[in-house]
């Protein structure tokens, strides 16, 4: 368990679900993690934001959104929303939303890599993001899928400064000395599969989180299996679409 006071920028800090449903997915959570919920009211007649909880300390937040697809978004913290985007741009992303005031809060600007996968930066003010990392339940990883691996190694090292520890199958990101995502080619085997970001989550025991996220109504995309040194993960998507995963990490790790 690591308890988070500040992000380094190009740190991933937290993460944020778009549902079409907030009730099916806070219920579809609840059950699997045990998480527990506070809801922020947006408006009359307005679905809620609903912030999320592991142990009590906040990990996540999701809300409603019938119009866009059902997915985790990721954010990374930068020191200014502003020039971060304006750097992304510069580097051939897209801004599906310029940087704004999240009320008192903090800074964003919701952004599209070349590839098409998307992410958000996080100007901390008041919320610095999850509280905790690197715990059952909470965020541990987030990990690009993409088509063009050279691309996105070029674009996300030029946009945070990130520095690339690059094997053939895999490419890790790392902030300073830590390690904060990594990067793998989408292969001709993954089918239609799409560009994107996918957060992972600390599990005790990825068998018996597959075994309930069938029970629950998700689907499984990988089954449960090992990453010599590393752990063992699997990979899914909730009852309502959104893909995520989870990760048992080895002692060593």
């Amino acid at each position: 368990m690591t308890e988070k006071k500040r992000y380094s920028p190009g740190e991933f800090c937290w993460i944020e679900l778009a549902t079409s449903d907030w009730k099916k997915a806070k219920q579809f959570y609840t059950s699997l993690f045990g998480w527990t919920t506070s809801e922020m009211p947006m408006g009359p007649n307005e679905p809620p934001y609903v912030m999320v909880q592991n142990n009590g300390k906040g990990v996540a937040a999701l809300y409603e959104n019938k119009k866009a697809p059902t997915r985790w978004l990721s954010y990374i913290s930068v020191s200014s929303a502003d020039e971060s985007a304006k750097k992304a741009k510069s580097l051939g992303a897209k801004l599906m939303a310029e940087p704004f005031d999240v009320m008192d809060v903090g800074r964003m600007a919701n952004i599209e890599d070349p590839q098409g996968a998307r992410f958000a930066i996080w100007q901390p003010k008041k919320h610095i993001g999850a509280e905790v990392i690197n715990e059952t339940g909470a965020m541990c990883w987030n990990e690009l899928y993409t088509r063009d691996i050279e691309g996105s190694r070029k674009f996300y090292s030029g946009l945070f400064n990130w520095k690339l520890k690059i094997s053939p199958e895999y490419t890790e990101a790392h902030v300073g000395d830590a390690a904060t995502g990594g990067m793998i080619a989408i292969t001709p085997e993954m089918g239609g599969m799409q560009p994107g970001w996918i957060p992972y989550f600390g599990t005790g025991d990825a068998d018996a989180w597959a075994k309930k996220m069938k029970s629950l109504g998700g689907q499984i995309y990988v089954e449960p299996r090992d990453i010599p040194k590393v752990g063992r993960f699997s990979i899914g998507a909730d009852s309502l679409g959104a893909v995520f995963a989870v990760i048992k990490m080895t002692a060593s790790s």
